[in-house]
């Protein structure tokens, strides 16, 4: 099976990476601005990872937090010369780094990322593009307190969304995208997660797929169900299936045992998983986990909580009415199910709770609904607040933003088969497209 190889743009604390990693696939370089999630990717990926994730890392590029225009400013030149050895680019830039509709201001900073992201693909030529965001990345969303008047007779242009916008640049640089979106928790992770998964594949390698770009979602589905057979996974997996092991009741307490933690928190001693999902996240882990911090909640908040869990309706966001009963100014708060998947995590630790205790998840019990393994390591502060929110990414931050690895290992298997035919195809029939059988091309 030839090896594939990939580089992780916009990359986070590593979960898109971990996935592809998974997948069979050869991690390159990445990067990621924030110096705390690139200090969890670094320890996973880089500094002492497993051999079947280490990163073949680039002598030319420091092993740091880099911002993507300054990468393009200081090693336009070397990201050049890597074309033809990198075969994927995975992740995309953030939908929120964009202006979509309406005219456009050349000089806003938002558009950056955005034309830096496609400065980067021209200048690598990968065989294939990944990338994952929020369902509205395909919503046009109209200009805000617009003043100019139409002139009389002017077509006014529609707004485009971003994914629009995306497609009309990649298109330019040589790309034909496909998007469709899915739910995370129908691949093995506990948790309902809609996202828009997009691909991209070079415009030159396209005639030799039959079927088109397309063909990479019937090969998802083809990965989907090969890999719920594989990891022995239902096909859903419940928040107790994932997180049951992890429960306080009747379990030893100790001093919370992560370095990165100020003093005077607990945290669960480990005993052992009980169910395949629970095997499956401890598999290759040994000793303590991190990020096992339980949250030091005022006796009215837990008593709170725990009327929340016995009055309230599990696994649906508390509604306007029940907000307001409780005192809650939040508006985003789920009280899990535990028979079900979890709901969306989030950024923010307050918005789910626990399914059976008056408590919000640790860093730890969010990983795991996201289909982090238990080696996984998380480095930075636990959490912020106020301004620092958007400046900051700290662990719970990280694993909201996160791409779910078992998601991404499903996209990997996917997008390599989907590589391999291509190479299969150009090798029986050589440079010649006119000796191809008719075959789609879109």
């Amino acid at each position: 099976m030839k090896s594939y190889s990939f580089a992780d743009l916009f990359a986070g604390c590593g979960g898109l990476s971990l996935g592809l990693s998974l997948a069979g696939l050869k991690g390159k370089f990445a990067v990621e601005r924030d110096p705390m999630a690139f200090e969890t990717f670094s320890a996973n990926f880089v500094e002492s990872p497993l051999s079947t994730v280490a990163f073949d890392w680039p002598a030319w590029l420091a092993k740091q937090a880099w911002d993507i225009e300054l990468l393009l400013a200081q090693h336009k030149d070397d990201l050049v010369g890597l074309r033809g050895t990198i075969d994927v680019l995975a992740g995309g830039p953030p939908c929120q780094g964009f202006s979509f509709a309406g005219r456009r201001v050349e000089g806003d900073p938002r558009n950056l990322l955005f034309e830096k992201y496609v400065e980067v693909v021209a200048a690598l030529q990968p065989q294939a593009l990944i990338l994952e965001n929020v369902p509205g990345m395909r919503v046009a969303h109209a200009r805000r307190n617009v003043v100019d008047l139409p002139v009389p007779g002017e077509q006014v242009e529609k707004p485009k969304s971003f994914y629009d916008k995306l497609v009309d640049s990649l298109d330019l640089a040589g790309y034909k995208m496909e998007a469709m979106l899915v739910d995370s928790s129908r691949f093995g992770v506990p948790q309902r997660r809609s996202r828009l998964i997009a691909v991209g594949i070079r415009k030159d390698l396209c005639e030799w797929l039959d079927g088109g770009i397309a063909r990479m979602f019937v090969l998802l589905e083809e990965a989907r169900l090969a890999q719920l057979k594989e990891l022995g996974l239902p096909e859903a997996v419940s928040a107790s299936s994932a997180l049951s092991d992890l429960e306080t009741a009747g379990r030893e307490m100790i001093d919370c045992t992560d370095p990165e933690s100020t003093r005077g928190f607990r945290e669960v001693k480990y005993s052992a998983p009980t169910t395949t999902y629970q095997r499956l996240m401890q598999a290759g882990h040994d000793g303590s986990m991190d990020s096992m911090r339980l949250a030091r909640h005022r006796d009215d908040v837990r008593e709170r909580f725990a009327r929340i869990l016995v009055e309230c309706r599990k696994g649906v966001r508390m509604n306007d009415e029940s907000r307001k009963t409780y005192g809650l100014k939040k508006h985003r708060i789920y009280p899990m199910d535990s028979g079900e998947p979890a709901p969306t995590v989030t950024t923010l630790p307050d918005d789910i709770l626990h399914y059976c205790e008056p408590r919000i998840l640790t860093v730890r019990e969010s990983a795991r609904l996201q289909s982090f393994p238990d080696w996984f390591a998380f480095k930075g502060k636990f959490t912020t607040g106020g301004d620092r929110r958007t400046k900051e990414c700290p662990r719970y931050t990280q694993v909201g933003n996160a791409v779910p690895p078992y998601l991404a290992r499903a996209i990997g298997i996917a997008v390599r088969k989907l590589l391999e035919e291509v190479a299969l195809t150009k090798s029986l029939f050589g440079d010649g497209a006119a000796e191809l059988p008719a075959v789609a091309t879109a």
